[in-house]
């Protein structure tokens, strides 16, 4: 049995006992006032109140003016909300894990979770249809229904639940603490950073925290549909693989072993020629036998077995005269 640090990351040899997560009340009361939290925001850009007025105020005031040392770091910084990039690290990490412990769960959350936040994230955007700060026309204007696409922040919103399912799906108290705490820096983070950069107003961002949230907190409502999606995968990966070891063999490659060829006019199963009819032809058949098992018989090749012939004509020499009787 290993015991270095290495050991934790050898394959488990059978599926962990992994607590998932349910509705609990602290849970469904925190889903409810981020719900309310995430409501009171939308009303408050629709009838253009003093939080479109603070928008203005942090806009006009050009952070990325103020501090423009950071400017660069923050330009990579903010990656970490962009989803292309962090769903394909998470995925990874997820994968490893589902690997690991003999299951696919933590990719069907992670599925589960980046579908519920293009559907939600995306359809308020459509609808209400803000524009971003670079691209206001009126000062002190909400910017609504006028074909953009900002308003909730989706960087905002995507590092909320690509870095919280980590924590989500943690298996022990002290690592869902540390994750929890990981998520909620660098989700804060990439939401100020697009406020620095000015590609969001500060309401985009405020908005994008409570969806990335909601999503999170509801999660567990949606537990008993991969519980049964899962055992489904599972079945349909085994039945492929059985018949991935039913397949026929390949053929012989070449330069490999080939089957024998069966001389011409015998039969596969080993039978005798037919016979030639007893004449004229008989000794040539026995012949023509003998001469077929002497070769299968022997490896080598073998002499021809026909009786040599004296040559045509006369074995005088040629330069002899005849001797006449005297």
């Amino acid at each position: 049995m290993r015991t270095d640090i290495f050991a934790r990351l050898d394959r488990e040899p059978e599926p962990p006992k992994i607590e998932i997560p349910r509705m609990s009340r602290t849970r469904t009361a925190l889903f409810g006032g981020t719900l309310a939290f995430y409501l009171a925001i939308v009303v408050a850009v629709l009838v253009t109140s003093s939080l479109v007025t603070l928008d203005w105020k942090v806009m006009l005031f050009r952070p990325y003016q103020q501090w423009p040392d950071l400017h660069a770091f923050l330009d990579y910084f903010v990656v970490l909300g962009q989803r292309g990039p962090t769903a394909v690290m998470i995925a990874a990490w997820l994968g490893w894990r589902s690997w690991r412990q003999h299951t696919v769960r933590p990719l069907l959350a992670l599925g589960t979770a980046l579908l519920l936040l293009n559907v939600t994230v995306g359809a308020v955007k459509l609808g209400l249809g803000r524009l971003g700060p670079h691209y206001a026309t009126r000062i002190g204007s909400a910017e609504l229904f006028a074909g953009g696409d900002i308003f909730p922040s989706g960087h905002t919103a995507n590092a909320v639940v690509t870095w919280g399912i980590l924590a989500y799906l943690a298996t022990t108290p002290r690592a869902r603490r540390y994750l929890s705490v990981l998520s909620a820096v660098v989700a804060l983070g990439v939401g100020a950073t697009t406020v620095y950069l000015g590609t969001h107003w500060l309401s985009d961002v405020l908005l994008g925290w409570a969806a990335g949230l909601l999503i999170l907190l509801g999660l567990p409502w949606f537990e008993p549909l991969i519980g049964r999606a899962e055992p489904a995968i599972l079945s349909l990966r085994d039945r492929w693989l059985d018949s991935r070891r039913r397949l026929p063999a390949a053929p012989v490659a070449a330069g490999g072993p080939r089957p024998a060829p069966v001389p011409q006019g015998a039969s596969p199963q080993g039978d005798e020629p037919p016979r030639e009819s007893i004449g004229a032809g008989h000794s040539r058949a026995v012949n023509a036998r003998s001469t077929t098992q002497l070769t299968q018989s022997r490896p080598y090749a073998v002499r021809s077995e026909r009786t040599p012939t004296a040559p045509a004509g006369s074995r005088r020499p040629p330069n002899s005269r005849p001797v006449t009787g005297g």
